[in-house]
């Protein structure tokens, strides 16, 4: 498994997909299953930048982890989001059902982000739900991987303002494709 993080308009998804499509992996995108099959009043909530709990994570993902082999390489985009999250991952790793290989984290600056997320025009991307994404990431996101960091994990901090195929380039070297 090749986890993918970073900020919303970091390239996670552009590079999850690419990485996917050029080595065969799955991709497993945790905000496109989210926009799928998130409905009424918790997606209302999405689109207003709140997370869902970890409870509904950790169901929503076991669940989504059945559907694949996880004993291919897959790529994971955009999970895990809080550090009881990231607990369950890394306790199913021990318990084998999955090899960690690489957490990847894509930075970006602010001002990247903001102008990527603009220019790509969801209804959820707006001035306020961003700033509101560039707080939860500096709470939520960066102790998350310093907790898998510190739990042994391959972390590869990875410049997300450079050019999408330098991005990629910089991943294979972590992740020795």
């Amino acid at each position: 498994m090749i986890i993918l993080t970073g900020v919303a308009g970091a390239g996670k998804s552009m590079q999850g997909k690419i990485l996917a499509d050029e080595h065969g992996y799955a991709w497993i995108s945790t905000g496109e299953i989210l926009r799928v099959l998130v409905t009424g009043k918790r997606r209302q909530e999405m689109l207003e930048g709140k997370l869902l709990s970890d409870e509904e994570m950790i169901n929503l993902m076991d669940k989504v982890l059945e559907l694949i082999d996880t004993k291919q390489e897959f790529v994971l985009d955009g999970f895990p989001r809080t550090v009881p999250q990231a607990d369950w991952l890394l306790d199913q790793v021990h318990k084998g059902r999955f090899k960690l290989t690489a957490v990847i984290h894509l930075a970006a600056s602010e001002e990247v982000v903001r102008e990527r997320l603009l220019e790509r025009g969801r209804l959820d991307d707006t001035e306020e739900a961003i700033e509101k994404r560039f707080s939860e990431y500096r709470s939520v996101t960066l102790p998350i991987i310093e907790h898998l960091r510190q739990e042994g994990a391959n972390v590869c901090d990875i410049d997300a303002g450079q050019p999408p195929r330098d991005v990629h380039d910089s991943i294979l070297e972590c992740v020795d494709v």
